[in-house]
């Protein structure tokens, strides 16, 4: 795809590392509403793993939906997140209230209803045909 990095071009081609790459592309796949764990996306691309997914998000991730590549707790991104915050709340992402105990009352991403498994969404056509398989 050729996707351009955020922040300085690459001194021989001008394009992210082929795993980045990939990595961007499973992030503009996840469905509005929805996250996917670090480690989801790696085991989606059948290959590194969480830490590997997070530095490609860090370095190059700009461009796509950052924020529904999420740490598996469902914290929110250190330093990002008020405006994540405002992502999930505008597209009514899953939430779970704050504990009073919780560092700035901030509120976790309801990580069990939240998740996207990577299926694409069901219309109200594929639901009643998958009733009739």
């Amino acid at each position: 795809m050729g996707r351009m990095r955020s922040d300085e071009s690459d001194e021989v081609s001008g394009e992210l590392p082929e795993y980045a790459e990939r990595v961007l592309d499973v992030a503009d796949l996840i469905p509005s509403g929805r996250v996917m764990a670090y480690g989801d996306v790696a085991e989606w691309l059948g290959e590194g793993g969480p830490r590997q997914v997070g530095r490609a998000m860090a370095l190059y991730g700009g461009a796509v939906p950052w924020w529904r590549v999420v740490r598996s707790d469902g914290v929110l991104l250190a330093g990002h997140e008020l405006r994540a915050l405002a992502h999930y709340r505008e597209e009514g992402t899953p939430l779970r209230e704050a504990s009073r105990a919780a560092e700035g009352h901030l509120p976790r991403l309801d990580m069990k209803r939240a998740r996207w498994d990577g299926r694409p969404p069901e219309t109200d056509a594929d639901a009643g045909d998958a009733a009739h398989i």
